[in-house]
């Protein structure tokens, strides 16, 4: 199974929430646009946070230095982000596939983050974070994904919520699996792995 990893925003937790889920089912990692190289890959932050040794870890189709958004960063560099050259690595095992930023970032002039996850078939994993603004981002990007007909396979709550903000985004897609994952103070093997474990990830 392809499982894309993408968020209601910027520095949601989508990296720590591909590490979990990279962990828990032993999957294997890629993420096919990485802007920001200058501040380091998410990459090598999954190699640093994961402890099993099944996974692989696939290599960027685009590397772009500055932290903007790729269809940003990709012109300053004079690159051309083309869909078609965004090609799904080979692998027997769940991909876990971990997008930038949120579902509607462009990556050139027509396309969007998400519509790399249609062109490969994947199952969506939502990532939320609670922060004044989040049901409002989270419904919207639920319509979207529901609109345009992609499968959303769970939502990831990440960190502490009010009942009153979790339940107003379940009771809009009722039918969706949810997870809840603790907001981790200090990033570890020992913590992921742990987590992993209790994620009971299906």
């Amino acid at each position: 199974m392809n499982y894309f990893i993408t968020g209601i925003g910027t520095n949601v937790g989508k990296t720590i929430v591909s590490a979990i889920i990279t962990e828990a089912l032993q999957a294997d990692y890629w993420k096919p646009i990485q802007s920001g190289t200058i501040e380091g890959k998410d990459s090598e932050t999954i190699k640093d946070l994961i402890s099993n040794t099944k996974t692989v870890i696939h290599p960027e189709a685009y590397l772009l230095e500055a932290p903007l958004s790729p269809h940003f960063a990709a012109s300053k560099e004079g690159v051309n982000i083309d869909l078609q050259n965004i090609k799904k690595p080979s692998t027997q095992k769940h991909l876990i596939i971990e997008g930038a930023g949120g579902i509607l970032v462009p990556i050139n002039n027509k396309e969007f983050v998400i519509d790399i996850a249609k062109a490969i078939d994947c199952e969506i994993i939502l990532v939320i974070s609670n922060y004044l603004g989040c049901i409002n981002h989270s419904l919207l990007s639920i319509q979207y994904l529901l609109f345009q007909n992609y499968k959303i396979h769970s939502i990831i709550f990440n960190g502490s919520f009010e009942n009153e903000v979790k339940n107003a985004i379940i009771n809009y897609c009722p039918s969706v699996k949810y997870y809840d994952i603790p907001g981790i103070e200090t990033l570890t093997k020992e913590n992921i792995k742990s987590i992993a474990i209790d994620l009971e990830f299906n």
